[in-house]
């Protein structure tokens, strides 16, 4: 048996935590937006140095025009995207945090990747490589594999250090 608690709302912090939550809404949509002027979409770029910067300049020359059926959009340097929501691609990043000697090795085409899991997204990023390419491919762009396929050879312009294990 439950006793059943009567609820008492306060007014004014019920106001307020409205009113907070309505800001942090409309503050997180603008932040998602991310539209420019120019139409680009603003993604970080990463700053790769030496034989990696090399090797992201040949990757970023070799990617397709259409990717999973989309077609590539205006970035940067050493990022690409493809559709809206966008596949992302970004050459020369960090390692993963959670990247580790055990974690799993997905091979597609010759491209080993570690994947990542959100509610909205899978990032992969390439293992084995000697830089870290990354692509985060979007739900609704589902399957993620598709977009894989379509990359496998501009990645494969980076030199690979290790098989995928």
């Amino acid at each position: 048996m439950w006793t059943r608690w009567p609820v008492r709302a306060r007014p004014v912090r019920l106001a307020r935590s409205v009113a907070l939550a309505g800001w942090a809404v409309l503050v997180g949509c603008v932040a998602l937006a991310g539209c420019s002027p120019s139409g680009a979409r603003p993604v970080a770029e990463p700053s790769p140095t030496g034989s990696v910067a090399d090797s992201c300049a040949s990757v970023m020359s070799a990617l397709p025009a259409r990717v999973a059926g989309l077609e590539r959009s205006e970035t940067t340097a050493r990022t690409a995207s493809w559709g809206d929501p966008a596949i992302i691609l970004r050459c020369g990043v960090d390692r993963p945090e959670g990247l580790t000697a055990t974690s799993r090795c997905d091979e597609v085409n010759q491209v080993g990747w570690f994947t990542e899991e959100f509610t909205q997204a899978r990032r992969f990023t390439t293992i084995g490589r000697v830089g870290y390419v990354e692509v985060t491919v979007p739900q609704v762009h589902a399957p993620a594999a598709d977009a894989l396929v379509d990359l496998a050879p501009a990645v494969r312009e980076m030199a690979s250090v290790h098989a995928c294990q």
